[in-house]
């Protein structure tokens, strides 16, 4: 249950360049930071205390992004752009604040209030087209599972160049990652003839997170 007494300071920031190798549990070092910039940070109950901060959706290690969330509590209120500066001042480059604001301690997490996220993949050539596919088996748990991305993705995926762009919803039920999906449509596009052989992604970013549509 939410605290009323705490305050909710939601922090957009960026993990690029060679900080896209972190797992999701190393952006840790993030609590670093939030305690350089000497914010009054909540902590938790327990036998184990620690400081009451809430990432948002995971990223596969390797894919960067450019509006990652964290939800940090405070025990007392300081300006957002105050402490923005802060977080700023206390940070790599590689894994910077961009935007701070405050919500209401009741609001979803990040993670549930925005469930569609968005991706930009650069290829190593510009393909003439790209092919959607129709299945992807992975396997999660030592089984084989076979996901529809058509069942995930939200609108179409275009290609810009060497640059392709597509949204995939992660739902209740399971999500397919971004990573995968990109490899395969790599793999299919290179079998239709698109490309030639040595295509593969240079980088890779998720660029946005937002509400699914309707909600």
């Amino acid at each position: 249950m939410a605290d009323p007494r705490l305050f909710r300071l939601r922090v957009t920031f960026h993990e690029t360049g060679r900080l896209a190798m972190l797992s999701h549990l190393e952006l840790a070092r993030l609590e670093r930071a939030v305690r350089r910039a000497q914010l009054p940070f909540a902590v938790s109950q327990g036998f184990s205390p620690h400081m009451r901060i809430a990432f948002g959706a995971a990223l596969p290690v390797g894919v960067g992004g450019t509006a990652e969330i964290f939800d940090l509590f405070l025990t007392d209120y300081v300006p957002a752009p105050r402490a923005l500066t802060a977080l700023q001042e206390a940070s790599p480059a590689d894994l910077y604040p961009t935007e701070a604001r405050y919500i209401e301690a009741r609001d979803a997490a990040a993670s549930v209030a925005l469930p569609v996220s968005t991706y930009e993949v650069v290829l190593s050539e510009a393909p003439r087209a790209v092919v959607v596919p129709e299945a992807i088996t992975v396997v999660r748990k030592k089984k084989e599972k076979t996901l529809v991305p058509s069942d995930f993705l939200v609108g179409p995926v275009s290609l810009d160049g060497a640059t392709v762009h597509f949204s995939l919803e992660a739902k209740p039920t399971g999500s397919l990652r971004a990573d995968a999906f990109a490899r395969e449509l790599v793999r299919e596009t290179v079998a239709a003839g698109h490309a030639s052989e040595d295509l593969r992604p240079i980088t890779f970013l998720r660029v946005d997170q937002r509400a699914a549509d309707g909600q």
